[in-house]
C-alpha cells in the first residue's frame, strides 16, 4: 500500500534532515515513487535541491575553516572536514568531466579532487604537494558520485605531513593516494 503525500513528505524531511546529501534519485527508489514526484514535494516543503544542500552546508561549516585554498576551489563539495584529521568532499561526474566518445571520466578530475582535499585539510595558510603516489582503480563514468575521504596519517622524515585519499564510488574504490604536504609551519 502506498503511503498518503502527507506521510511520505513527513518522512522525506526526517530522511534530509539526517542525510542532507541523499540524491532525489535515491529518494525516488526509496519512497517508491517517480523523481519528478520527489523534486515536487521538495518544492512544496521548501527544501533546496541537492547541490543547494550541499552548498549551504560546506559555506556555513567550513568556509572560515579551510585555511590552505578558498573553499570554492576544492574541487567538489566539502561535506566534512576536522582540520589536520580527515575530510570528505564529493563530486557528481557531469559531461564536462568526461571524454566525449566513451562517457570515461578524465583521470586529472579524480586526481584533482583528492589532491585539494589533502590541501583542505591542513590546518596551515600555505599548503602545498610535495610528492603524491596515485593508483586509478577503475574507470568513473558519467553520471556516477565520486565520494573523496581523506585522512592525516602522520609526518614523514622530512617534516612533510602523509595525507591518505581514498575515493568512491558506492562501495568500490576507484582512486587511491597517498600525498606529501609541505606546510609552512612545520
Amino acid at each position: 500500500m502506498k503511503k498518503s503525500k502527507k506521510m511520505r513528505q513527513k518522512e522525506l524531511k526526517e530522511t534530509l534532515e539526517v542525510s542532507p546529501f541523499t540524491t532525489d534519485e535515491e529518494l525516488a527508489r526509496r519512497f517508491g515513487v517517480s523523481i519528478q514526484t520527489i523534486r515536487l514535494d521538495r518544492m512544496e516543503m521548501s527544501i533546496p535541491e541537492l547541490r543547494e544542500r550541499i552548498k549551504s552546508v560546506a559555506t556555513q561549516e567550513w568556509n572560515e575553516t579551510v585555511k590552505a585554498l578558498p573553499i570554492e576551489e576544492v574541487i567538489g563539495e566539502v561535506v566534512d572536514l576536522e582540520l589536520d584529521k580527515r575530510a570528505i568532499s564529493i563530486l557528481d561526474i557531469r559531461p564536462e568531466h568526461v571524454f566525449s566518445r566513451n562517457n570515461i571520466a578524465r583521470g586529472h578530475h579524480l586526481f584533482a579532487q583528492a589532491n585539494s582535499l589533502a590541501v583542505a585539510v591542513i590546518n596551515d595558510e600555505l599548503a602545498l604537494t610535495a610528492r603524491s603516489d596515485i593508483h586509478f582503480r577503475r574507470q568513473v563514468k558519467l553520471g556516477e558520485r565520486v565520494v573523496s575521504k581523506a585522512n592525516v596519517e602522520g609526518k614523514d622524515s622530512r617534516g612533510h605531513t602523509i595525507v591518505g585519499v581514498q575515493s568512491y564510488v558506492g562501495n568500490e574504490e576507484v582512486f587511491a593516494g597517498t600525498f606529501e604536504m609541505f606546510r609552512s609551519n612545520q
